[in-house]
């Protein structure tokens, strides 16, 4: 027999109207296109109504569908079956191992009465639907932290110029609990992004799984589907704090949803609320900020009518792993080639590492207050950091007592091939090697200084010489100023020639 269908308030009203007129439900049935037996359910259920054809008029299809769908003794809108607190197990889903299934089955503990588990799920999606987008999202308590830059910008005025500058705001959203955290920094740029996330895991109090970031450069080097590249400096500040870092895939909204619900909320509650504040610090900005955010993780959310701080305390905080015994120093990782004089640099400063290491290819990594060097991931020299002063930090012990293999780079060396263009050159390589610490950290300047003088003439190499020494200028810079610029006349009666390096093992003989 066919199935009962529920039919639209145009063929009921035709069906009323055709039972009228004295139509058999056989009859009616072939008229509409439907079962017979649904042509008899619904005669009945109008005849117990009382309806009969003609309707009244101002009987609209709502009203009608009232009378002939509601069932007895059961208030419109309520369920004939108790039903649990959804907000409450909406909470409870949330918890790490937690299951409609397992929530069913204590529903039904409760209220054996109660719904079948295929109702039962059918019901909460139900709910679930009606939760804002980033509420409705599962994720499992500890297990992710969606991170990202707002689009917009909070503008900071100097004090004393009246200039105005632009800060970025960064947002981080826990995924169970919706929990956020906001700080305003100056740029995108590596130390800042790092350097917010060590403050985003303070404020937790533990730490997540996962980050999932944007393909913001700062942490990601490579956007992959498969394979993303995570920058090192990030991958190490990862590493410190035990969490994973999954990038949301290219072109795949979904994956970062949370964070940009988040993002867009807290624009709202932060640069909405904001907006006719000026700030003279970044300092005064993150104040405004962090108090826009109590409001924000404190305000009840309608559905589930709890906070966002009440969710974290309640599912979230105990999922979270513990925050390491320090927070993480950003330091700044690069790829470096050990010079000739067994020095690496950064940032025009030199440091150190054991000399057997020349022309090796080492590891730094350099913090605010030091630099350490590694070879094959063995930490091989350490120095404290140099911003100003003396540019070579030397360790003793990385220097070599003879140069063995390294015999032809020595003061020596490079005295007697001055002394072959003349007294002047001579005294310029004595006057650099002397203004140095340790001599063989003007080894770079004296090769400089070779390669200046590999064409020109000699009596103008020592006239150069000369001037460079009268006036401290014992760099390669102030060097080639003084050639570029020299124009003396020649005092000597000989004939002048261009110096001969290939004689005199210039720069091709030390390489």
């Amino acid at each position: 027999m066919p199935a009962k269908r529920r039919l639209t308030m145009r063929q009921l009203r035709q069906m009323l109207r055709l039972a009228g007129s004295g139509t058999s439900s056989r009859e009616i049935a072939v008229v509409l296109g439907i079962a017979r037996s649904t042509v008899q359910d619904n005669l009945r259920r109008a005849a117990a109504v009382g309806l009969t054809w003609p309707l009244p008029g101002e009987l609209t299809d709502d009203a009608l569908a009232n009378k002939l769908f509601t069932r007895n003794g059961v208030k419109q809108g309520a369920r004939r079956r108790v039903e649990p607190n959804w907000a409450d197990l909406a909470v409870e889903l949330k918890k790490p191992g937690v299951t409609l299934l397992i929530l069913w089955e204590e529903y039904r503990g409760s209220h054996p009465e109660g719904y079948g588990y295929s109702r039962f799920c059918e019901l909460f999606r139900g709910f679930e639907q009606r939760l804002s987008p980033t509420m409705r999202q599962e994720h499992a308590a500890g297990d992710k932290v969606f991170v990202d830059y707002s689009g917009k910008k909070i503008p900071i005025v100097d004090r004393k110029t009246g200039e105005i500058r632009e800060a970025e705001i960064f947002v981080a959203v826990l995924g169970a609990s919706s929990f956020t955290y906001a700080d305003a920094t100056w740029t995108q740029t590596l130390p800042d992004w790092i350097g917010s996330h060590v403050r985003m895991f303070r404020f937790f109090g533990g730490v997540p799984r996962l980050i999932v970031p944007d393909n913001l450069k700062s942490g990601v080097s490579r956007a992959s589907f498969y394979d993303p590249e995570i920058n090192r400096s990030y991958g190490m500040m990862a590493s410190h704090y035990a969490v994973g870092v999954l990038p949301a895939r290219p072109r795949r909204p979904k994956d970062k949803s949370k964070v940009e619900n988040g993002v867009r909320f807290a624009q709202s509650c932060i640069l909405g609320r904001l907006r006719n504040q000026t700030f003279f610090s970044l300092a005064e900005a993150n104040v405004a900020i962090g108090q826009a955010l109590d409001r924000i993780n404190g305000h009840v959310m309608r559905r589930l009518g709890v906070s966002r701080r009440q969710l974290f305390e309640s599912v979230e905080r105990a999922a979270l792993a513990s925050l390491p015994s320090e927070d993480y120093e950003f330091a700044e990782w690069r790829l470096v080639r050990v010079s000739t004089d067994y020095h690496v640099e950064f940032k025009t400063f030199f440091y150190s590492v054991p000399h057997s290491l020349i022309r090796q290819q080492v590891d730094l990594r350099a913090t605010a207050r030091t630099i350490e060097i590694f070879h094959r991931g063995k930490r091989i020299a350490v120095h404290q950091r140099r911003y100003g002063g003396p540019r070579h930090g030397t360790d003793p012990d990385h220097m070599p007592s003879s140069h063995r293999r390294y015999a032809e780079w020595t003061p020596d060396r490079f005295r007697r091939w001055a002394a072959s263009i003349g007294p002047q050159t001579e005294g310029l390589v004595i006057a650099i090697l002397s203004s140095r610490p340790h001599p063989e950290q003007g080894f770079r300047t004296c090769l400089g200084v070779l390669r200046l003088f590999r064409d020109i003439e000699r009596n103008r190499a020592e006239a150069v010489s000369a001037r460079a020494v009268e006036i401290g200028g014992l760099n390669c810079k102030s060097i080639a100023s003084l050639i570029a610029n020299h124009k003396a006349a020649r005092h000597s009666t000989e004939p002048t020639a261009i110096i001969d390096h290939a004689n005199l093992r210039g720069p091709d003989y030390f390489h």
